[in-house]
């Protein structure tokens, strides 16, 4: 699993190391979920319980929220403790801040791959997937790796689309 993930983050962080400050907040789209500072400068992420159609396009700033939310919630049920709410999850609000939180958890999901053993493998995990799922956390262990690949490749469309784009880049 240690060494998928490794390829997983190469992916992720080729783009980390290419993103400017003005790529966090670009909307790609009229229908646009994004993050947002509350009156007390709180950063928000657009969210909806609701099934959307169409679904919003999410903003760079959007995403980086979203790795940031189920990769905290994942590490929790890898360690067998309370995840937060997903409310309670906050963007940190620019790129140096958004950089070092993703690389921090990257740190924080190295020790718990290290930690792994076949037993705690074994047990049985609620996220992503309903408790009565019958998942382990040898399941939880390949989705974030995929999720990541995922995430990783969404953020780079939109950095891509947005390099190559001059009205974008202006706007």
């Amino acid at each position: 699993m240690l060494g998928q993930f490794e390829v997983s983050w190469a992916l992720f962080e080729y783009h980390l190391q290419r993103l400017t400050p003005d790529d966090l907040l670009w909307e790609p789209a009229a229908l646009c979920w994004t993050v947002r500072p509350d009156a007390a400068g709180t950063w928000q992420a657009d969210w909806s319980d609701d099934a959307l159609d169409p679904i919003p396009v999410p903003t760079i700033g959007w995403l980086s929220w979203h790795v940031g939310w189920w990769w905290t919630t994942a590490i929790a049920h890898a360690r067998g403790v309370l995840p937060p709410e997903r409310a309670a999850v906050r963007w940190p609000g620019d790129l140096a801040g958004t950089l070092h939180w993703m690389r921090v958890l990257r740190d924080e999901w190295t020790h718990v791959l290290e930690d792994a053993d076949d037993s705690w493998l074994a047990k049985p995990v609620a996220f992503p997937w309903p408790p009565e799922s019958g998942r382990s956390v040898a399941d939880l262990f390949a989705w974030v790796n995929v999720e990541l690949t995922k995430n990783a490749a969404e953020i780079g469309q939109l950095r891509l689309i947005r390099a190559a784009d001059p009205e974008a880049l202006a706007g």
